[in-house]
């Protein structure tokens, strides 16, 4: 059977996995801190009987986006939004350290300190617990005080201090989990000149209309590789007839 058939399935099953990318980016549109997922196509050679002049599409190594997104105000004081570089260090669902860009923060009713996703947040020491309080309070280096339940503001207490680090890009790897990781599961050391604005998070980094027109050409290469297997099913019909004797 003619190559052909076997270049545009590869290129249907190259599309699909790049759709399910970009269907994830766009599902996290909306997601605060959320870093979009990159992909790559190469060529590789289809070897085999004949001559070598055909190739075919693989998705090579899918990356992440860093690029910042939009910070946008809440008024609330346990939101903060690293101004920069940056991430903060979680404790992942597994026990690792990892990494992330969503910073929205609440307090659990057993005083740990949780992201948004329900990771808890690491300080100096290991994962923040905080004291029953009327009021928290994170400094632009992440330093957290509290006014203790029945105390006044001239008792506001320094607990503990967010970690933050600023690890080169490059050494950053996403998980299934969405979260960010060092290589070889090492860990990224505090950095003080991560500075952090209060009372804002940062928006995903998804670009919706770039997601849109991505989602529309990959659909319509999609059906050009089903038309090429179409006529490569023709083709291959048709041969058959030539060679029919009669």
């Amino acid at each position: 059977m003619d190559k052909m058939l076997y270049i545009s399935a590869s290129g249907l099953k190259q599309i699909m996995r790049s759709q399910a990318v970009n269907a994830h980016n766009l599902a996290n549109a909306s997601t605060p801190g959320f870093r979009a997922d990159l992909q790559a196509f190469k060529d590789v050679q289809v070897y085999g009987s004949g001559s070598s002049s055909r190739n075919f599409s693989v998705m090579d190594k899918i990356g992440t986006d860093f690029t910042e997104g939009r910070i946008v105000h809440t008024g609330n004081d346990l939101d903060i939004a690293i101004n920069g570089k940056g991430f903060m260090a979680i404790q992942s669902g597994d026990g690792r350290e990892a990494y992330t860009r969503s910073t929205s923060l609440q307090v659990s009713q057993n005083g740990l300190l949780l992201n948004s996703a329900g990771h808890q947040v690491m300080g100096n020491g290991g994962p923040i617990t905080l004291p029953p309080s009327s009021k928290v309070e994170i400094g632009e280096d992440g330093t957290i005080s509290v006014i203790p339940v029945g105390q006044d503001s001239t008792t506001l207490a320094v607990i503990d201090r967010i970690k933050f680090v600023n690890p080169d890009e490059g050494s950053l790897s996403k998980g299934d989990d969405g979260l960010l990781y060092m290589e070889d599961s090492a860990v990224a050391p505090a950095d003080a000149f991560v500075k952090v604005v209060s009372g804002y998070v940062e928006s995903s980094n998804v670009n919706v209309i770039d997601a849109m027109v991505t989602m529309i050409e990959l659909t319509r290469n999609f059906e050009m590789q089903s038309k090429m297997m179409k006529n490569a099913e023709e083709n291959d019909s048709n041969s058959s007839k030539l060679l029919t004797v009669s």
